[in-house]
C-alpha cells in the first residue's frame, strides 16, 4: 500500500501538469502556496488573534486571588452652614487609601485559573484544527487548479482534433465519399466540445478565485506537489493515529476538564470567604475652623483586621450554578464522544476516499491506453472503409472521457491522501516543512500575558495581518497555447 502511495503520489501533479502543458521558469510550488497562506490568511489571523484573547482569561481569573488597593480624594466648600458658621469648617479636603488581600475563596480562584489554563490549551489544539483546515483547503484549491488546467487543455486538443476531422469530412463529403449525416455528425460532436472546453474554463476561473482567496495571490504556473509522506496501511490505523493527534478531538477533551473545574469553581459560592484589609485616612479642614472649638486642622486614621464572610442564605443561587455547571460539564462530555465519532468518520472516509482513488488511476489509465490504441485502430480501419465517421467520434470521445476520469482520480488522490493526513493531526505547518523563521506558536503570546498584573500594560492597537485580493485581476480559463505533439 505505502509503495503504491508513494507512486501515486509523485506520478499525479506530474501526469496533470503533462496533461497541462509545459510551464514556463517562474512558476509556484504548493509549498509557496502554504507559506503564503499561512502567513497571510485572514481566518488563521483571526484565530490566532481569538486565541490570544483566549489566553488572557488567565491573568483575568488569577486576578480575583491577588491583592487590590484603591485610592480616593474629596475636597469641598460649604456653601451653606448657618448652623456651624462660626466654629464649624466651610473646607474640607479627605483622602484614603485601601487594601485588601484575598486569603481563601472556598477554592473558586484556584479552579478558575485552572479552568482557563486548560482552555488555553483547547484553544490552542482549536487553532492547530484551523491550520489543518486551511492547508486541506490550499492543496484542494492547488490540485483544483492543475486539474482545471489538464482538463483545458485536453478539451482545447479534442476540439482541435474535431475541427480536423470536420474539416477532413467535408472534403470527403464534397466527392460523395461520405453522407451529409456524416457531416453533421461531426458538426454536432464539435459544437458539444466547444461547449465542454467553455465550461471547463468556467470551472478553471472559479478554481483559480479560490486559491486567490486562500493564498492570497494568483496561482502563477503551478508546479507538480512533493509527493505524500508513507500513510497508514489500514483504516484502524490510522484511526489509531488521529485518536492520540486529531486537534479538534484534543480541544474536546481539554474543555471536558475545564468544566470539571466548573464545577467545583461554582460550588466554591456557598463557602466562607476570608480576606485581610488595611485603610488609612487623612482629612484637613483647611484652615476653616475655630481651633478654640476643634483643637486642631487635620487628623488622620489607620486600621488593618480580618475579613470573614460567611454566608448563610443566597437564594438557592450557589446550588443553581453548581448544577448549571455540572450539566454544561455533561454536554462537554458528551461532545468529546461526538468529536470522536466525527473524526473517526472523516479518518476512515478520507482512507477510502485515498484508496477508491489510488485504485481508480490504475484502471482510469489502462482505459486511456485501450482507448489511445481503439482510436487509432478506428481510424485505420475507417481509412480502408471498415469503420465510419461516426465510430472515430465515438473513440475520439472515448479517450476524452478516460483521460478526464485519469485527471481527476489523480486529483483526487492527492487531496483525499491529505485530507488523512489532517484528519490524523499531521497535516500542520510542523509536518510540512514550513521551518525557517515562519511557524507560529501561540504559546509565546500566552507566556508573555499570564503573568501580567499591573493594570496599564497594554498592547499595541490591533493592526491587519493578512493581505487584500482587491488589486488581484479578474481571473480566466485560459492556459498558454500548447505545443502540437
Amino acid at each position: 500500500m505505502s509503495r503504491l502511495a508513494r507512486r501515486a503520489g509523485m506520478m499525479t501533479g506530474a501526469t496533470l501538469l503533462s496533461l497541462a502543458g509545459a510551464l514556463p521558469a517562474r512558476a509556484d510550488t504548493l509549498r509557496e502556496a502554504l507559506v503564503q497562506a499561512y502567513s497571510t490568511n485572514p481566518t488563521l489571523e483571526a484565530a490566532r488573534a481569538t486565541q490570544r484573547g483566549v489566553d488572557e482569561n488567565v491573568p483575568i481569573a488569577r486576578a480575583a486571588g491577588l491583592p487590590s488597593a484603591s485610592a480616593d480624594a474629596t475636597a469641598q466648600k460649604s456653601l451653606d452652614n448657618s448652623l456651624y458658621s462660626a466654629v464649624g469648617p466651610s473646607r474640607t479636603f479627605n483622602a484614603g487609601v485601601d487594601l485588601t488581600m484575598p486569603v481563601y475563596s472556598g477554592g473558586a480562584v484556584r479552579n478558575r485559573v485552572a479552568a482557563a489554563k486548560i482552555r488555553v490549551e483547547a484553544g490552542q489544539a482549536d487553532l492547530r484544527g484551523t491550520e489543518s483546515s486551511l492547508f486541506t483547503s490550499v492543496v484542494s484549491a492547488y490540485m483544483d487548479v492543475i486539474r482545471g488546467e489538464a482538463l483545458v487543455g485536453l478539451n482545447r486538443k479534442n476540439v482541435s482534433v474535431l475541427e480536423t476531422n470536420l474539416q477532413a469530412t467535408t472534403d470527403r463529403f464534397e466527392i460523395g465519399d461520405v453522407t451529409r449525416t456524416d457531416v453533421a455528425q461531426s458538426q454536432s460532436r464539435l459544437a458539444v466540445a466547444r461547449s465542454s472546453e467553455r465550461s471547463v474554463e468556467a470551472d478553471l476561473a472559479a478554481a483559480r478565485e479560490t486559491y486567490i482567496r486562500l493564498v492570497g495571490k494568483p496561482p502563477e504556473n503551478l508546479v507538480a506537489p512533493p509527493p505524500l509522506p508513507d500513510l497508514p496501511a489500514s483504516a484502524d490505523d490510522a484511526v489509531s493515529v488521529a485518536l492520540d493527534s486529531n486537534p479538534t478531538l484534543i480541544a474536546a477533551r481539554q474543555r471536558s476538564k475545564a468544566a470539571d473545574r466548573d464545577i467545583a469553581a461554582a460550588g466554591a459560592g456557598r463557602l466562607p470567604k476570608v480576606s485581610l484589609f488595611t485603610t488609612g485616612s487623612y482629612t484637613d479642614y483647611l484652615g476653616t475652623v475655630n481651633r478654640q472649638y476643634y483643637g486642631y486642622d487635620s487628623f488622620h486614621s489607620a486600621a488593618a483586621g480580618v475579613s470573614v464572610t460567611l454566608p448563610l442564605f443566597q437564594g438557592g443561587l450557589p446550588a443553581a450554578q453548581r448544577r448549571q455547571a455540572q450539566a454544561q460539564a455533561g454536554a462537554a462530555l458528551e461532545q468529546e464522544i461526538g468529536a470522536e465519532r466525527d473524526v473517526i468518520a472523516q479518518v476512515r472516509s478520507a482512507f477510502t476516499a485515498y484508496k477508491a482513488s489510488l485504485d481508480l488511476i490504475q484502471s482510469s489509465q489502462v482505459a486511456v491506453d485501450a482507448s489511445t490504441l481503439s482510436l487509432e485502430g478506428v481510424r485505420a480501419e475507417n481509412s480502408v472503409g471498415r469503420r465510419t465517421v461516426l465510430d472515430i467520434l465515438n473513440a475520439e470521445q472515448e479517450l476524452l472521457n478516460a483521460q478526464t476520469d485519469l485527471v481527476t482520480a489523480q486529483r483526487n488522490a492527492y487531496v483525499a491522501g491529505f485530507a488523512l493526513l489532517s484528519a490524523m493531526g499531521r497535516a500542520e505547518a510542523r509536518d510540512l516543512n514550513l521551518e525557517g523563521g515562519v511557524l507560529y506558536d501561540p504559546q509565546v503570546n500566552y507566556e508573555r500575558v499570564r503573568g501580567k498584573v499591573f493594570d496599564w500594560d497594554n498592547d499595541p492597537a490591533p493592526v491587519a495581518q493578512a493581505t487584500r485580493t482587491v488589486d488581484t485581476p479578474v481571473q480566466d480559463g485560459n492556459i498558454p497555447d500548447q505545443p502540437e505533439p
